[in-house]
């Protein structure tokens, strides 16, 4: 193959734009040094690239992998989960020796709808001023 074209490899992969992609990311690899599965014929790095998908001698799915995998900042991996962690003693809810004292000194617990009604309709709006 003298030269190759996004015609060449269009069949191989469906978007123009990602065959950029995928061709670019491949480049990029045989310049840090990968293998090349072709023959180089005096090519530079992003024409290799091109043949080598066009000859489909790299999956075009692996190099997307590829190319995913080396954009990604944060990998998640799936660890199994170790036991799970004891429950601890809701520390919320009193001793019923302490219930009894709680419910002297808590009154607003206590107060029914009418009361809470009655106290904000005894309520007076604030006078308006100039600093609101």
């Amino acid at each position: 193959m003298a030269r190759v074209t996004v015609e060449d490899c269009i069949d191989k992969v469906d978007n123009r734009f990602e065959l950029v992609l995928l061709a670019g990311h491949r480049a990029r690899q045989l310049s840090q040094g990968a293998p090349i599965t072709i023959d180089r014929d005096n090519d530079k790095n992003p024409v290799v690239a091109l043949r080598e998908i066009a000859d489909e001698t790299l999956s075009p799915g692996d190099l997307k992998e590829d190319l995913i995998h080396s954009l990604q900042k944060h990998v998640e991996i799936d660890e199994p989960e170790g036991d799970t962690a004891p429950e601890i003693a809701d520390q919320t809810q009193p001793a019923a020796a302490d219930a009894e004292s709680e419910e002297e000194s808590v009154a607003f617990d206590r107060m029914s709808e009418e009361d809470l009604l009655a106290g904000i309709e005894g309520l007076v709006p604030p006078e308006k001023s100039d600093d609101f």
